[in-house]
């Protein structure tokens, strides 16, 4: 353990003396990335499907290390700034009760990229609430440890949940975690605020419109209205995205975290899987009015606060449950756009300043 942690401090200070990781400013359209999924046997390897990203894409998640992609990255000019990794589920309770096996996972998926720049490491996806999560807030910590211990970069921890934390959702205000998920989810926002690391959350319009279309606009779920459908308080909402968000927004400051930003982990529209509401056009108009939305603001809770937003998902995977579950992808795995996405144009003007 001792010539272990020794290792760590050595390869730390490197990095340290070499690094011009800085914090700044940054720009609204360097917020937009994409999830790249690998749940298909068809797909593309990284450097042909990386490609047509080249440019337009600053940030990018992977769910796991997968060291096909991390290799490609670290040794090529990709275009893809800054990267998001995530730890499998199945490894929360090892990390969590041994620290030592979290400094190996750093070592082994962090430490041999040094070309990338790694922004977040999120412990997990939606576990909260399970059987498992009570491990998330530990796992953290042994996280941030073997980070600091292992590396010289400046590296966020967090976790990445859905809207299924919340008991409560409307209106936005009357956010709060459902009794199942309180005391885990203060314990994670505890530790987020201590650190200043942000929360990730998963939003989906399309699920919750998808599941009561009876009372919930379709155009309010895509972005597509200027009508003021929600009133809360002084808070105008004319797209259910923003409503979501600052629904939990709401919960996390009462949880005592009212520091935390909020950065967007999934979103997305199926273009298919479900009738009429899953349709090319429909999930063409959604990312694309949630870009230019983004654009011009934040939520109506917090309206100078950007965003960081990744959009759900780089490929149609075929090896997802049938249904709307394969259906999430902007390209086929053959590269041709499902629907055309509007990105911004960054064009090299995104710094490091704010991650």
């Amino acid at each position: 353990m001792e010539s272990f942690f020794l290792i760590c401090l050595s390869f730390s200070l490197f990095l340290t003396q070499h690094s011009s990781f800085t914090r700044g400013a940054y720009d609204m359209e360097c917020n937009f990335g994409l999830n790249y999924g690998t749940q298909g046997d068809n797909l593309p390897t990284p450097d042909k499907g990386l490609n047509p990203l080249r440019q337009v894409v600053w940030r990018l998640r992977l769910f796991s290390p997968d060291h096909a992609i991390l290799n490609y990255l670290n040794s090529s000019d990709s275009g893809i700034v800054v990267l998001s990794i995530g730890t499998f589920n199945e490894d929360i309770e090892k990390i969590a009760v041994d620290q030592n096996y979290a400094n190996s996972w750093v070592q082994q998926n962090i430490v041999p990229f040094s070309e990338i720049t790694f922004s977040h490491i999120v412990v997990g996806n939606e576990v909260i609430p399970g059987p498992i999560a009570n491990f998330v807030v530990q796992a953290m910590i042994n996280m941030e440890k073997a980070i600091k211990e292992c590396t010289g970069h400046d590296i966020y921890v967090t976790t990445s949940v859905s809207m299924n934390v919340l008991g409560t959702s409307y209106p936005p205000s009357a956010g709060e975690f459902r009794e199942d998920s309180m005391t885990v989810m203060r314990g994670v926002v505890h530790f987020l605020q201590t650190g200043g690391y942000p929360l990730f959350i998963n939003v989906y319009p399309y699920f919750a419109y998808a599941n009561n279309p009876a009372d919930i606009r379709l155009d309010y779920a895509l972005f597509n209205t200027t009508d003021i459908v929600v009133q809360d308080g002084d808070l105008q909402y004319n797209n259910l995205f923003y409503a979501m968000v600052d629904s939990l927004i709401w919960a996390v400051e009462k949880a005592q975290g009212p520091d935390v930003e909020i950065v967007v982990s999934e979103t997305g529209w199926p273009s298919a899987g479900n009738g009429d509401i899953t349709t090319v056009e429909h999930a063409r108009i959604y990312v694309n009015n949630l870009i230019a939305t983004q654009m011009k603001s934040g939520t109506p809770k917090r309206p100078q606060h950007a965003m960081k937003t990744h959009i759900f998902a780089m490929y149609n995977e075929n090896l997802k449950p049938e249904g709307v579950e394969r259906n999430f992808g902007i390209y086929r795995p053959d590269l041709s756009e499902v629907y055309h996405v509007d990105w911004p144009k960054w064009s090299g003007r995104c710094n490091l300043g704010n991650i």
